[in-house]
């Protein structure tokens, strides 16, 4: 038996990953051998799952709170499974499910076994995710025809916005010195102005 590592990710900073540090501390895992990524599978840019495939070696374990850790999809998490017991050598634990632990039954039908289970399951859980993102798309769309906002309402105009934007059109001030003055970048405020006047257009 080698070394046992755990591997974290939560899908943003704004979300706790210490439900999946305790239970890595009840499997015994020291804090050094713990590694914890905070970003969205999205693009798969994990630098601390990286820092943790160089590391691991022949008979090291990881440890993951479940199969979806592994990956942001049904074919990534097959690839990444097949690197960490073919090419590395090491076995993988999955918390959630003690079927997917290679660790048991190394035998022909065990291993059998084991990547059937996780076939299915990664299919399962990329399925899941996809029918999450459809029923908020679905959800979205149906707030939209009854007339409910969705997403972050816009922020409120500064109150010198309509003097500094009369003062930019009378070339009195850059547009540089006018975004400044809004407290605002060049870009949003040229942006904000050219829709003010639009609006004010249509009022007229």
């Amino acid at each position: 038996m080698g070394k046992v590592y755990g591997y974290v990710r939560v899908s943003s900073r704004e979300q706790n990953e210490s439900r999946q540090v305790i239970a890595m501390h009840e499997m015994r895992i020291s804090d050094t051998n713990i590694f914890i990524d905070k970003q969205s599978g999205k693009d798969f840019d994990r630098p601390q799952y990286k820092r943790l495939l160089k590391r691991i070696k022949a008979d090291d374990l990881i440890c993951i709170k479940s199969i979806d850790r592994l990956g942001r999809n049904y074919a990534e998490m097959i690839e990444q499974w097949r690197v960490i017991t073919k090419e590395k050598h090491a076995d993988i634990c999955v918390m959630d499910m003690p079927l997917l632990d290679t660790r048991r039954d190394k035998d022909l039908l065990g291993t059998f076994i084991s990547d059937q289970v996780l076939a299915l399951l990664s299919y399962v859980s990329e399925n899941e995710r996809r029918n999450i993102r459809q029923r908020q798309a679905e959800g979205i769309a149906a707030a939209k025809k009854r007339g409910v906002h969705c997403g972050r309402f816009p922020k409120p105009l500064p109150e010198n916005f309509e003097k500094e934007v009369r003062l930019w059109k009378m070339k009195k001030i850059s547009v540089t010195e006018a975004a400044k003055r809004c407290g605002m970048p060049q870009t949003t405020f040229y942006e904000k102005a050219r829709k003010y006047e639009r609006n004010l257009g249509n009022s007229r």
